[in-house]
């Protein structure tokens, strides 16, 4: 299963986990993976979360694999 990072919201709704295995062949999968196993507003965070997939910006119709890195960023601010 493809390993994912948690940061900010994500790691919040995942009981402070910084990273979980979540199942899917597509970043969409593990996405719906996830939001099965944390509930709906880990749902609503990866609405707005940008996705890297090992190290390089994912969309939902990305392929991941066992030996994958899937990071699931928060929208951040600056100014």
């Amino acid at each position: 299963m493809p390993r994912v990072l948690l940061f900010g919201p994500a790691r919040d709704v995942a009981g402070g986990a910084s990273r979980t295995d979540l199942a899917g062949a597509t970043v969409k999968d593990v996405l719906a993976d996830g939001s099965a196993r944390y509930g709906p507003v880990f749902a609503d965070l990866c609405h707005h979360a940008q996705v890297w997939v090992n190290g390089e910006p994912a969309d939902e119709a990305t392929a991941v694999g066992d030996a994958d890195e899937v990071a699931l960023l928060p929208p951040v601010s600056g100014g």
